[in-house]
């Protein structure tokens, strides 16, 4: 995950259980903004949002030549890829 001029962290995802809609997240040192909190992922057809441990969204992204862009819930850019 990254945030130009704010830095950049590594996360981990693990899948959804079955049946749940959504998974969870291993955020590492270091990351932009509030990321640091980041616990959960959602995923549907509006894309990706990334939620905090109070289940406060983070992030809204969606899929763009082959990563995740959008915004922080602040309104800084925020990418995700592999």
């Amino acid at each position: 995950l990254s945030s130009p001029g704010r830095g950049q962290c590594h996360m981990t995802f693990f899948a959804a259980a079955a049946n749940s809609p959504e998974g969870t997240i291993a955020p590492e040192g270091g990351c932009p903004g509030k990321f640091f909190t980041s616990r959960k992922w959602t995923s549907d057809t509006s894309g990706l949002v990334i939620r905090d441990h109070n289940s406060e969204p983070l992030a809204q992204l969606s899929f763009k030549d082959g990563r995740f862009e959008g915004q922080s819930s602040t309104g800084e850019p925020i990418t995700l890829s592999r």
